[in-house]
């Protein structure tokens, strides 16, 4: 449980501020911990910390890496529907929810600047999110990053404000 919150706090530390740059928070940069730490000692991500642990990705998040991590906030999860979540939160859905988890992450470190310069990434879960400046903002998928460049030891974490869903789903 701890190691989901952990998780869901690093991912919610990252976002863009609203000029064309993201914004970065060194005072966010927990170097030593690993991303599942570093989340969870924000308080945003105890809503994806839940999920990561349903899903069985905990372990995952805490290995070498490195990951970039989009990270959904407490309230991006807040906008899907609570029967929906607590249907995705079920055994027999892990699946299901580990494919919307993985499309949140791409393998290795790519930093606000990085990300900026792409128009799409691969994810873990093998599909491709889509990378666009939205006026001033930076979209991944069709959420905003909020918060960019929260380091951890096994990757970075940039929290975005919208639950992204891989295609088909």
């Amino acid at each position: 449980m701890k190691r989901l919150t952990l998780v869901a706090v690093a991912l919610l530390a990252m976002a863009c501020s609203s000029n064309r740059s993201m914004s970065t928070d060194s005072s966010m940069s927990m170097s030593g911990k690993d991303i599942v730490e570093t989340a969870m000692s924000t308080g945003m991500f105890n809503t994806l910390a839940s999920a990561l642990r349903s899903a069985d990705l905990v372990d995952t998040l805490k290995g070498t890496g490195p990951y970039t991590v989009f990270a959904p906030t407490d309230e991006a999860f807040a906008k899907i529907p609570a029967s929906t979540l607590q249907m995705l939160m079920r055994p027999e859905n892990k699946d299901k929810l580990r494919s919307i988890l993985m499309y949140h992450v791409v393998p290795g470190r790519t930093d606000s600047k990085a990300v900026m310069a792409m128009d799409s990434a691969r994810t873990a879960g093998g599909q491709n999110l889509s990378i666009m400046m939205m006026g001033d903002r930076v979209m991944v998928g069709n959420a905003h990053i909020v918060k960019a460049d929260v380091m951890a030891s096994n990757g970075v974490i940039h929290v975005i404000d919208t639950v992204l869903m891989p295609p088909g789903m």
